[in-house]
Formats: C-alpha cells, sequence, structure tokens
C-alpha cells in the first residue's frame, strides 16, 4: 500500500482499497463469514459504470446466494473475471486474489462515508 491508499469496509461485506483515484473492491472477511464457501459467482462482462447499489457480482455461497451490490458510483476499470473459473478465490483473505472489481471517478466522498472497521 502506498501513502495514498486508505482501505474502507462497507455493511454488504465488501473491503475497498483506495489507491490513488484507483478503487478496489472485494470480500471482507465479514461477507466471507456471511456468504460462507463460495462456490459459484456470476460477474457482468458488459458493464462500463456502476451506480450505487448496482449489482457487482451473483455469488453462491454455503450459506446464502445474493448480489454483492456496489458501495458507491464509479466508472469501471476492470473485473475480476478470473472469479468465473476460480470461484474459490473469495474465500481467502488475500486481497490479490479476492477482489471484484476496480473502479474510478469515484465521489470521494462515498468512500469516505463507509466504515473504517469490518
Amino acid at each position: 500500500m502506498t501513502e495514498q491508499s486508505k482501505v474502507k469496509y462497507s455493511e454488504n461485506g465488501l473491503w475497498i482499497l483506495k489507491d490513488g483515484e484507483h478503487y478496489r473492491i472485494g470480500l471482507s472477511e465479514k461477507g466471507q463469514d456471511d456468504l460462507g464457501e463460495v462456490m459459484f459467482v456470476e460477474i457482468p462482462t458488459d458493464v462500463a459504470q456502476v451506480e450505487k447499489n448496482d449489482n457487482l457480482i451473483g455469488v453462491e455461497g454455503a450459506k446464502a446466494v445474493t448480489e454483492l451490490t456496489a458501495p458507491f458510483s464509479g466508472k469501471v476499470i476492470s473485473f475480476n473475471t478470473e472469479l468465473a473459473d476460480n470461484p474459490e478465490n473469495l474465500n481467502t483473505t488475500d486481497r490479490d486474489k479476492n477482489w471484484i472489481v476496480d473502479l474510478t471517478e469515484v465521489d470521494e466522498a462515498e468512500f469516505n462515508a463507509l466504515s473504517d472497521e469490518v
């Protein structure tokens, strides 16, 4: 992490890493606990922009089937398409593997309104 990076957490079990103007969103330990072991994910492939509360990814876990939603609006840089073939990556705490989407053009006030704790 650089000096400009900061981590926040959403109520629906996501971590958000801000690094400069880029925001990477992944599944937090709370999200992992809520879902149980993830067995299947459905990733949108044609999304260029997300709005707050838009579906980011559909997830089937041992405890729940759910759609994880965006904690804020932003422009999509990329989705972690490797999750389609390796949904178990969402079960790890390794942020290099369990990330879902990279965004830019995020309202920093919306990011700062998120929690500092899981």
